[in-house]
């Protein structure tokens, strides 16, 4: 019963960060709508911070270990850029995008959420830097690229535009379509012979010692 009751809790955190905002979001409105007494939000994790880091932790390795198999069969650049608009529609349909926009917001002022919602942000990190790593290698821009900050780059660039679709949905769609254009690009880049991609390699390790 008790793992049970710590299950509600910590999807009814989610809950309540999606449907009321990190503003009304206290030990009354969680364990309202987990359908139990508040009081076992005290007992369970000590304050309602502890719940929110808790919840935000679970929510993240859910999430993450809902996509990982399919990021493992990614095999290339565009691939990954592809895959990374499809998830966020997903994400966004299913309230996650709106949870993660009320933790950062709620960061700023909770600084005891601030490293479990950065910790969540890292499992996301270190999943695209596997694919980084792994694909990489594959591509002419490879030897130019550092796999952990392209990593950091691309998450930050993705939680950036879900939270910007909250205020500015056209924008953020143009964001995204600049990201499928920049998807034809990399997959023009890819599928060239293999002299082609020396030259490019060539003309890159040019620019950048220039």
């Amino acid at each position: 019963m008790s793992e049970a009751t710590r299950a509600k809790l910590l999807e009814g955190a989610l809950r309540t960060l999606t449907e009321q905002g990190i503003a009304k979001t206290s030990a009354r409105s969680i364990a309202a709508t987990a359908g139990v007494n508040q009081a076992l939000v005290f007992y369970h994790f000590g304050s309602v911070d502890e719940l929110l880091s808790a919840a935000c932790r679970d929510g993240a390795e859910r999430r993450v270990a809902r996509y990982r198999d399919r990021l493992g069969e990614v095999s290339s650049l565009a691939e990954l850029l592809a895959f990374g608009r499809e998830m966020h529609e997903v994400e966004r349909a299913e309230g996650y995008v709106a949870v993660l926009g009320q933790l950062l917001a709620g960061a700023q002022t909770h600084p005891r959420i601030a490293p479990a919602t950065a910790a969540g942000l890292d499992l996301w990190i270190a999943e695209i830097e596997k694919v980084l790593t792994r694909v990489l290698p594959l591509s002419p821009l490879g030897e130019f690229a550092d796999p952990a900050g392209l990593a950091r780059a691309v998450a930050a660039s993705f939680v950036g535009i879900q939270l910007y679709e909250g205020v500015d949905p056209e924008g953020a769609n143009s964001a995204l379509a600049a990201l499928e254009q920049l998807t034809v690009l990399i997959t023009a880049l890819e599928s060239l012979g293999p002299v082609a991609q020396r030259a490019v390699r060539h003309h890159l390790r040019r620019t950048a010692a220039g």
